[in-house]
């Protein structure tokens, strides 16, 4: 997915230290490629393998070599560079425009944005920023919680009683990340990340109470920003058929992702908070290779064989 300029703009304005000096009505050029580029070759004359359909960033090299050359020389590298129709230029280092870079901003319509981080910091900051702003993403209906390290989904239907678990489990320590509505984005791991949307984040609705503001009640632990999602729990009303082994995992598909998910019958007097933590301890272990369900039924099939073996 596509974006432009201005979107990197609005969402790394802060967190990249950026400002716009010059070009700010072009901020609506198109950013095809999350990689940034350092153009030293291209300022040498060498344009044989240039990304032009990336953000060039000027750091510290690009402005001593600049510098090494006569006026009209450095005049002429800048004018082929920007002929390139360039998306846009970020200077490092707070160090300030030439003359020569501002004119042919305007000339060629290309913006131009400068941050105080250092080079390498900024490209490897804007990197992950813009990876996250052309990730595919979609939202699902569910609580998202992070116990020890596992991302847990809870969904159900309305007044299943996941915001109820939730509470009680942020209440044994562990930590909410969204409630009844989670935003999941595909990572460039192939791993699904989830978060809560900025307006509801932080915030949880229990029936019959209202909403509330959970680091004001718990603290600031008991909220996380973004988790990693390694597990899908469905709480639903018991109907006698569930699984009661565990030996045939089911997996659900989002965005591509096999994820883990497990269905757990509610019922009255039922701790289930007690429930989802024993599921995610689980999960833990599985990931690191301890299956007890597959444990134990590899026992049972080993002693039926033995079994059959010696009576033959």
């Amino acid at each position: 997915m596509a974006i432009t300029v201005k979107t990197l703009w609005d969402e790394g304005a802060e967190k990249l230290s950026l400002t716009v000096i010059a070009g700010e009505q072009y901020l609506d050029r198109k950013l095809p490629e999350t990689a940034m580029n350092r153009p030293g070759l291209a300022l040498t004359g060498f344009f044989q393998y240039f990304a032009n359909q990336r953000l060039q960033i000027f750091g510290l090299a690009e402005f001593t070599y600049l510098k090494s050359l006569s006026q009209s020389e450095k005049l002429k590298r800048l004018e082929d560079l920007f002929e390139q129709q360039i998306p846009g230029v970020v200077i490092t280092r707070n160090r300030k425009a030439t003359k020569e870079i501002l004119d042919l901003a305007e000339r060629f319509k290309v913006p131009v944005l400068r941050t105080p981080m250092v080079t390498m910091d900024f490209v490897n900051e804007c990197t992950v920023l813009l990876e996250k702003l052309t990730a595919p993403q979609e939202r699902v209906q569910g609580t998202c919680m992070e116990l020890m390290g596992i991302g847990v989904l809870l969904r159900g239907d309305p007044g299943i009683g996941k915001s109820e678990t939730a509470l009680s489990l942020i209440e044994r320590g562990y930590s909410l990340v969204s409630d009844d509505v989670t935003e999941v984005r595909l990572t460039s791991r192939g791993n699904l990340a989830c978060w809560a949307n900025e307006v509801t984040r932080y915030h949880m609705e229990i029936r019959g109470l209202g909403i509330i503001h959970v680091p004001s009640l718990f603290g600031v632990a008991a909220i996380r920003r973004q988790t990693e999602l390694d597990l899908v729990i469905d709480l639903k009303q018991p109907t006698g058929d569930e699984d009661r082994t565990g030996v045939n995992p089911e997996y659900i598909e989002i965005m591509g992702v096999r994820v883990p998910c497990i269905t757990l019958p509610v019922r009255s007097g039922r701790d289930m908070a007690n429930i989802v933590e024993v599921a995610a301890l689980n999960q833990k272990l599985k990931e690191l290779g301890h299956d007890a369900a597959k444990e134990l039924d590899d026992k049972i099939i080993y002693r039926l064989t033995r079994g059959r073996a010696r009576n033959g």
